[in-house]
Parts: C-alpha cells; sequence; structure tokens
C-alpha cells in the first residue's frame, strides 16, 4: 500500500495513494503492477504501471519494460542495495525526452520511504514522496 504525495511544476502537493502487486520466478523474471490515484482530484486521472524485468546473475542488479499511461512505452535499470532499490528509466520515442528515477529506502522490514521524480529534458517535471508498507499474506 502506497500513500503520500504527487508535486508538479508551479503546483501544490497533491495526495496521491496506491496499491503495488509483485511476483517473480525462481528463473529470475518479475512482473509487478502499480496504480496510483488522486482522491478528490478531478484534474488527475489514475497513473498504472506494469512492470516486466529480469535480475541478473547476482540478484542486485536488473533491468525493465514497463508500460506507463503518461509516458507511454519506458525502459530501466535498477540496483538493490543494502537498505534501498534505486532505478532509472526513459520514455521510449518521446520527444519530450522524459527520465526518471526512483528510490526506495527502507525504514523497516515492512516499510519504506519512496522518492521519485519525472524528468522533461533537463528539468523536473513531476516528484512523488511517499510511504509504501508491504502486506503479507
Amino acid at each position: 500500500m502506497l500513500q503520500g504525495n504527487w508535486m508538479e511544476r508551479n503546483g501544490i502537493p497533491i495526495p496521491v495513494k496506491g496499491k503495488i502487486l509483485v511476483s517473480w520466478s525462481r528463473d529470475g523474471w518479475f512482473t509487478m503492477a502499480m496504480r496510483l490515484i488522486f482522491p478528490g482530484s478531478e484534474e488527475h486521472p489514475s497513473i498504472d504501471f506494469q512492470f516486466r524485468g529480469r535480475f541478473d546473475q547476482d540478484d542486485r542488479r536488473y533491468t525493465f519494460v514497463l508500460q506507463h499511461t503518461e509516458l507511454g512505452r519506458v525502459e530501466g535499470e535498477g540496483w538493490i542495495a543494502p537498505e534501498s532499490i534505486i532505478q532509472r528509466y526513459w520514455a521510449l520515442g518521446d520527444k519530450q525526452r522524459r527520465t526518471g528515477f526512483e528510490t526506495l529506502h527502507r525504514l523497516e522490514d515492512d516499510k519504506y520511504l519512496w522518492s521519485s521524480g519525472i524528468m522533461s529534458g533537463h528539468y523536473l517535471s513531476s516528484a512523488m514522496e511517499a510511504t509504501i508498507e508491504r502486506q503479507r499474506g
């Protein structure tokens, strides 16, 4: 479960909530689906993410492709550090040259702090800060 704030250039922070589902197989492949919603905001439709990726042999680095409702087709890479997950991505065939980055820092075993941003060219166009709590079961 995700809860936090979404910020856009020249705008005020907007509350955001979301859910993330992750699954992986023993051969190093993973899939992830995520939906962000903006409660009470009619200006911001939900954002959907569909990831498919593969871990390198060391299980510390991975690559992925992503279908993103705002960015379209995206490719990226990630690193798993002792206390965080860091990833960057870039939109394919995008005239605005949009790229993004995300850091998930572990606060507790089932709780993370997420910081992310999307850039258009050299400028930050949006950012998000949120906490994620893993639901087991």
